[in-house]
């Protein structure tokens, strides 16, 4: 059972999303930026797109979950440090050690992952307007956790060649947590969260045995 029922959960997020507001705003746009990146890739664009998604997560992580989620569910101080420890491992692989490079190209992989990258960014706030939890109620694009998960799963999806597993299990581990919303919180939306996780990871993993006889990754 959760600490809180849907009505604290929805007044929560009215509360929060009045509070950062334009930051919503400003999310659309460094996805639209992230999008650019990996359509037109040139030096620097994975670092680019790297740098945006830990911006997402760091945000996430101080922000919602241990500045406003944590006055309605103790856990989410816990869940905060996680959502930071993927912005770090995102700034080491993507940013300082530049080995993501974003493609969109035209296998399943990066198809689904455009899939998921457009279900977060229309499909979920659109969902949640239409079920009765429309803004300000609802969980956002960018700085709100699930949302940012489906899309995060998306991106990596469009990485070229290997992907390091341990950039997936905190997005996958977070999609089996934050799934359980649609249970118990009525938040339909989120039942895309177990599966953009879990057949995300099916996904990466049969990527990364291809990638394996491929060669070495492509550079950012």
């Amino acid at each position: 059972m959760l600490p809180f029922g849907p009505d604290a959960f929805f007044a929560l997020f009215e509360h929060y999303n009045r509070a950062i507001w334009p930051a919503q705003i400003v999310a659309y746009a460094l996805a639209l930026a992230v999008l650019a990146l990996a359509a037109r890739p040139r030096p620097g664009a994975g670092q680019g797109i790297a740098a945006i998604l830990a911006l997402a997560w760091a945000w996430n992580g101080a922000v919602y979950h241990m500045t406003h989620f944590v006055t309605i569910n103790f856990w989410a101080d816990i869940f905060g440090l996680f959502f930071i420890v993927q912005a770090l491992l995102l700034l080491w692989t993507g940013v300082a050690r530049g080995r993501l490079a974003f493609r969109i190209g035209n296998d399943a992989a990066p198809r689904i992952g455009l899939a998921l990258v457009a279900f977060a960014t229309i499909a979920y706030p659109a969902l949640g307007w239409a079920l009765g939890h429309g803004w300000p109620r609802a969980p956002m694009f960018g700085v709100a956790p699930c949302p940012m998960t489906i899309f995060t799963m998306g991106m990596l999806l469009l990485v070229a060649g290997r992907v390091p597993l341990y950039l997936v299990a905190i997005p996958v581990l977070w999609s089996l947590i934050g799934g359980t919303a649609a249970w118990f919180l009525g938040v339909t939306e989120d039942l895309a969260l177990p599966v953009a996780g879990l057949g995300g990871l099916a996904l990466i993993l049969a990527k990364n045995r291809r990638a394996r006889r491929g060669g070495p990754m492509p550079k950012a």
